[in-house]
């Protein structure tokens, strides 16, 4: 009995130790479907991995430190080899961290856009991506999995690529929509146009839940109701700006004068709505369509 007992007791003490290991590597994952999971470490950048039947699809390496993080989470969730690691667009802040992935034998794949600029732009912990894609759009299958590949155009950065989960509906969304928050400053790389343009289209695709690369609400998984609030965001953002300039408001007073109480509880309300007004006002100045809210 006492053997059985010491045996039992042993047992215990070598089962928990993975699963303590288990335990830390996953404190930064949040499951959103199965198979489907968001990696947040907390530095503002989150990712998205896929467990398939034939091995993993991740999507955003960020950089080395997110990378190796983000591996050893992936470790802690499944023991299936890692195939694809995969681009949103061409910015170095989300784009750098490819080696960790290689080196396991991932294939790293970007849009053609976003491949052509990283092949021109390099920079250190950036790789070029094995292979490229184009067009608008492209299925990966891998084991019971499908995940489409969109790219939304000239919108921000370049290749802007929009992951779905057709089964899952559930999106991946890179840097064109952060909800419940203002724009990133004076939205650098922004193409308003095309910006407004993309959301359109992002809201006519297939998926209910939504992982965004940059996440400010509450949830930690977003809905597509947070593309609509974007875009109208930035509708009501030319308005103001176009009534100011119909009220004769000087052109570098306009920023400081616009306010959208509306959007006043949004992360960054008060440091950046100028930058805002700034970013996109130059835009309809010197664009194709002088102060013209667009529709």
């Amino acid at each position: 009995m006492k053997i059985k007992l010491l045996s039992f007791l042993y047992l215990m003490f070598v089962t928990a130790i993975p699963m303590t290991s288990m335990a830390e590597n996953n404190k930064h994952v949040v499951k959103a479907a199965e198979g489907v999971y968001k990696y947040d470490p907390g530095t503002g950048y989150s990712s998205m991995f896929i467990v398939t039947t034939d091995g993993v699809i991740v999507i955003e390496s960020v950089d080395k430190n997110h990378s190796e993080g983000l591996l050893k989470a992936i470790k802690g969730v499944t023991n299936k080899p890692i195939r694809y690691l995969l681009h949103s667009h061409n910015h170095w802040d989300h784009a750098k961290g490819g080696k960790v992935f290689r080196d396991v034998g991932a294939k790293i794949l970007a849009h053609a856009a976003a491949y052509e600029w990283m092949k021109e732009n390099p920079s250190p912990d950036l790789l070029l991506p094995d292979d490229k894609w184009e067009g608008d759009r492209k299925d990966i299958i891998l084991g019971d999995t499908k995940l489409e590949l969109n790219y939304v155009g000239m919108s921000h950065g370049l290749g802007m690529t929009v992951f779905i989960l057709p089964k899952e509906k559930i999106a991946y969304i890179a840097d064109v929509v952060t909800p419940n928050r203002v724009g990133f400053t004076i939205l650098p790389d922004f193409n308003v146009k095309g910006w407004l343009g993309a959301l359109k289209q992002i809201e006519s695709m297939g998926f209910n839940k939504a992982i965004y690369s940059h996440s400010h609400a509450k949830e930690p998984v977003g809905t597509k109701a947070d593309v609509r609030k974007t875009r109208e965001f930035i509708l009501d953002l030319q308005g103001a700006i176009v009534a100011e300039f119909k009220k004769g408001t000087p052109f570098g007073a306009i920023p400081n004068t616009v306010k959208l109480p509306k959007y006043s509880n949004w992360a960054m309300y008060d440091q950046w709505l100028s930058l805002n007004v700034w970013g996109v006002m130059l835009e309809m100045h010197m664009g194709p369509f002088p102060w013209q809210p667009t529709k």
